[in-house]
């Protein structure tokens, strides 16, 4: 088996042995995590489409900070019962700006969240179809004992400056867009976390066809 794929300026490397598929459930469990702006999201999108079940850490997190659920309260508690719009809503923007001003900040809305957010996760991945891979498409995977729960976790690197573009690109001033990137680990870290590691370095057509070639060749030996 290969252990380098690469098309243009995006590359990714076979880290670990990819486990044989279980027999019942979904084959495998999957991670994709990465710094903000890596190009996940891409990869992601490319799965989906290949067939994989995927559950987006995002989207549950929109629903843990909606007004019917207790995390709701405990956000407004600590951040400030301003953080509401007309509709009850919270402000996501002012939330972010306020949680990425300090490590301790970012910390005390990670202890709040996350673990709504996670008990979701598995509740979802669990569901997935008989013989899917099921991935959990997860900004923050930090932990030996978070990434231990997958079979195969994809980390996905890019250049600072190019993330910092990708970010102004989506309405991030500079500012805010380099708080995030340095709130998050390091790649080094990351890649001591990883199965699979993604080098996001050229345009968007070479990191779709790298994981089109991930998936056919790492990701469907196993079933």
């Amino acid at each position: 088996m290969k252990t380098v794929i690469q098309s243009g300026g995006a590359s990714a490397y076979l880290l670990r042995p990819i486990p044989q598929a279980r027999a019942q459930g979904p084959s495998l469990f999957l991670a994709l995590s990465g710094g903000i702006g890596a190009g996940k999201s891409t990869i992601a999108q490319v799965l989906r489409g290949l067939g994989v079940y995927v559950v987006d850490a995002d989207q549950l997190a929109r629903e843990v900070l909606s007004p019917s659920h207790p995390v709701y309260e405990a956000v407004l508690a600590n951040f400030g019962t301003d953080l509401t719009l007309p509709d009850r809503s919270l402000d996501r923007h002012l939330l972010a700006q306020r949680a990425f001003s300090s490590p301790e900040s970012t910390l005390l809305l990670n202890s709040l969240t996350h673990p709504a957010i996670s008990a979701l996760a598995w509740e979802r991945l669990k569901s997935a179809p008989q013989g899917s891979c099921a991935l959990y498409d997860v900004p923050l995977l930090t932990t030996y004992e978070d990434a231990s729960l997958f079979d195969v976790v994809i980390m996905v690197s890019a250049p600072e400056e190019v993330r910092v573009r990708r970010l102004i690109s989506r309405g991030l001033s500079e500012e805010d867009a380099r708080a995030r990137i340095h709130s998050q680990i390091s790649d080094s870290e990351r890649r001591k976390l990883a199965s699979l590691w993604v080098e996001n370095h050229g345009n968007q057509e070479d990191l779709v066809d790298v994981s089109n070639q991930l998936y056919s060749s790492w990701l469907t030996r196993v079933h």
